[in-house]
């Protein structure tokens, strides 16, 4: 695996158009797809674009029920 494609908290914070906060807030909240290492938080690309798509649906599928 390369390692462009494991973020770090700013990476990923930069790569969703977020404060560094709010990610950080997320992943601690269990609601982003990451680990920790060493007290780091990382998070692979792969993971975070399959949490997008997924969040894309629940999107959709909100919408559709109004």
């Amino acid at each position: 695996m390369d390692n462009a494609e494991i973020f770090t908290i700013k990476e990923l914070a930069l790569y969703l158009k977020l404060a560094e906060k709010t990610a950080y807030r997320l992943a601690s909240d269990g609601k982003l797809p990451g680990f920790k290492v060493g007290g780091a938080w990382r998070f692979r690309k792969t993971e975070m674009d399959r949490w997008i798509k997924e969040q894309e649906q629940y999107a959709i599928k909100k919408q559709d029920e109004e």
